[in-house]
């Protein structure tokens, strides 16, 4: 190109002098301008065939090397933008009422199981999963140092809001039937103490420990061990939890 245009530029001042046929000069003007425009072309084609990254993240392992032919939609190489994880899990949804947007959520997996990252509720599910009685959840995670990583399993805890005054019971005390969650409550009837059974709804549950939010009054004796073998209006006697072991005269069958 270079050349060309220094031809058609020394053309030029030598058709003005009168130097050279209108016909010479023409013929220098249209190769220039031929050849800008095939190195124009060529640069568009070059433009087009170059793949640049939709955003900024970091780049793992390349799949192509150079010179190697790809088709389109082939996999080149995996660009994550890592600074921000996302976590999606499921909770109950008798938890729905006390779970809101920007809710601090405490995040651990495998790698590092004493270490828990903090991150924050991004979205809840509109609705509930009818089948599972679940609602999914999704939790931002900063991860500015990068132990984060795409596919890892995680385990979340949700920082609940701390709740002062309430009703709970060992795991064990409540038993499930066909109505739902139920306890057996002591009762005293014409100097007896007998049992009787009352649904309860049961709200955050722990390892060991049942928050209920209905059912159950501060001050209720509640059966914790032995259920199978109640029924309602049953006749019990109160004992110490290990007086279940049979007393040491007590004849073996």
């Amino acid at each position: 190109l270079p050349a060309a245009e220094a031809k058609y530029k020394r053309y030029q001042g030598l058709f003005k002098k009168g130097s050279i046929s209108k016909e010479a000069y023409d013929e220098a003007e249209a190769n220039y301008y031929s050849l800008k425009a095939d190195i124009e072309s060529l640069k568009a084609t070059i433009d087009r065939r170059e793949i640049k990254a939709p955003f900024a993240g970091v780049v793992g392992i390349r799949n192509v090397y150079l010179g190697q032919y790809i088709q389109a939609g082939s996999d080149i190489v995996r660009l994550e933008d890592s600074s921000v994880m996302r976590l999606r899990f499921t909770v109950p949804q008798t938890d729905i009422s006390r779970i809101k947007l920007d809710q601090e959520v405490d995040i651990f997996v495998d790698a590092y199981p004493d270490q828990p990252f903090k991150g924050s509720i991004s979205a809840i599910e509109p609705a509930v999963n009818v089948q599972s009685g679940l609602i999914q959840v999704q939790a931002d995670i900063p991860n500015s140092d990068g132990k984060l990583r795409s596919g890892m399993f995680a385990r979340a805890n949700i920082i609940m809001p701390k709740l002062a005054n309430q009703v709970t019971l060992p795991q064990t005390a409540i038993t499930f039937t066909l109505y739902g969650d139920n306890v057996y409550i002591v009762t005293e009837e014409e100097g007896e103490k007998r049992v009787k059974q009352h649904v309860v709804k049961v709200g955050e549950r722990t390892k060991d420990i049942a928050h209920i939010l209905a059912g159950v009054k501060p001050g209720d004796v509640v059966v914790t061990s032995g259920q199978v073998r109640l029924s309602n209006h049953a006749k019990v006697s109160i004992v110490e939890s290990n007086a279940i072991t049979p007393p040491a005269e007590t004849p073996m069958l």
